[in-house]
């Protein structure tokens, strides 16, 4: 994309996080609501939430639907959070789309009402997908839910991953208030999917009994893991047996939650049913648990605590020990994450992040030293993975905390191993041009 125009979208970071609808509203409004051009699937959650918007956008277009998916945050490339049938975005569609943005948002400026980075990507989102002739849109949530961007939407199902204690700061310091937020997104008489238990199910169940909604809770006792491996994970739901090319046992749940909500929408007995599986087994999803082929590095972008816990098993039963490269940001819960990472690593390269986000790693640093007899500060993840691998005897290394821990060990990757690594979300844009697709 033309640095000019990266520069002045990206510009739009300095004004911060905003829970608040109306200026999506209002700059929607000024585009001609291009939302409206279309049929929704709505994702939100704080862990799997990506898995679960890719497991579904990948049913979709397996049965000939084009599909549009907007996740964030990107990895490495802009373009990674706009998708139409697994293709990204292109620079010069983006830049067309904020060409077309920048009277509107400059009028609203005027008024006082300057959007934020998020809400600016949202609106090219819809703005691609109409453009591009998109039939469902998958849209994952980015913060909460209630006063999120992307809660502009009527969707056709809503999915509720896991709840767990995340962006406190912004969303409340209890499950229950969490939860709430999350809830925003259940809509009056539309079909609501979830597997959360307790504390938070029932906050999710009184959200949608007061507005009519059918609240599905998936039974896990329906969910059986099969099995494991470095490039995918077996399970059956209700019985049936699905393969999930995305590793990590809690892929079983996420793709049991796809399988679900799909199965709610209109056009699933004529369109989908017989496409389920396929969708399942193309999906790709990067960094969650990413085996860098040839190179002893696994990337993850797991940031939470409940996460955390959920890696360091899945790493346990797929790598053994490893030792770990990580950079977390400073609203984490750093010693419950040391207590679960502890588990399978004695070694530990800990970095600051490229953003003023990040937390202070001689904090973090002191916190893990708790439980991890090797823990040293580095001043970069580039700096902390050349001595990973100088350090390294046969063990892998794992790279987490954050999604900027991911980017910025790619960026290393890139100059130090040239050609190792690309975005690999496949496209199965093949499948939508079949003669004879069915129209939705």
């Amino acid at each position: 994309m033309d640095e000019d125009m990266l520069s002045w979208l990206f510009s739009f970071t300095a004004q911060g996080i905003k829970l608040d609808l109306e200026n999506t509203k209002d700059l929607l409004r000024r585009l001609g609501d291009p939302q409206l051009s279309m049929k929704y699937i709505h994702v939100a959650g704080s862990d799997g939430k990506g898995s679960i918007s890719s497991c579904i956008s990948s049913i979709l277009i397996s049965s000939g639907i084009k599909t549009g998916l907007y996740t964030s945050p990107h990895i490495v490339d802009f373009n990674e959070r706009i998708t139409v049938n697994g293709e990204m975005i292109t620079d010069a569609e983006a830049e067309e789309l904020l060409l077309l943005m920048k009277d509107c948002v400059k009028a609203m400026g005027t008024e006082g009402k300057v959007p934020t980075f998020f809400e600016m990507t949202t609106a090219m989102a819809f703005l691609h997908f109409k453009n591009k002739g998109v039939e469902y849109a998958v849209m994952e949530v980015g913060m909460g839910g209630r006063l999120d961007s992307t809660n502009v939407i009527t969707p056709e199902v809503c999915v509720i991953g896991n709840i767990s204690m995340e962006h406190m700061e912004y969303l409340g310091d209890t499950i229950e208030k969490i939860a709430f937020e999350k809830a925003g997104i259940i809509k009056p008489g539309v079909p609501c999917v979830t597997l959360n238990k307790d504390q938070a199910f029932s906050v999710l169940k009184e959200v949608a009994e007061e507005r009519n909604a059918k609240l599905t809770r998936i039974d896990p006792s329906d969910i059986l893991l099969i099995s494991m491996g470095v490039n995918g994970t077996a399970f059956s739901y209700k019985e049936e047996v699905y393969q999930v090319s995305i590793p990590g046992s809690r892929q079983a749940d996420n793709a049991s939650m796809a399988i679900e909500a799909v199965s709610k929408l209109k056009i699933y007995g004529r369109c989908l049913r017989c496409n389920v599986k396929k969708g399942l087994r193309d999906v790709r999803w990067p960094c969650r648990i990413e085996k860098i082929e040839g190179l002893p590095i696994i990337l993850d972008v797991t940031h939470t605590s409940a996460g955390s816990k959920a890696l360091a098993e899945d790493i346990a039963m797929l790598y053994g020990d490893v030792d770990i490269v990580l950079g977390i940001l400073k609203d984490k819960d750093a010693r419950t994450m040391a207590e679960s990472l502890s588990n399978i690593s004695k070694k530990i390269f800990i970095s600051h992040l490229g953003t003023e986000r990040s937390s202070d790693p001689k904090l973090i640093c002191d916190i893990f030293r708790e439980k991890f007899p090797e823990a040293n500060v580095y001043g970069s993840i580039s700096d902390a993975m050349d001595a990973a691998m100088r350090s390294r005897k046969d063990n892998n290394i794992l790279v987490t905390g954050s999604f900027h821990t991911a980017e910025e060990a790619l960026t290393w990757l890139k100059k130090t191993y040239p050609g190792y690594w690309t975005y690999s979300q496949k496209s199965t844009a093949k499948e939508h041009t079949r003669e004879g697709r069915r129209k939705v």
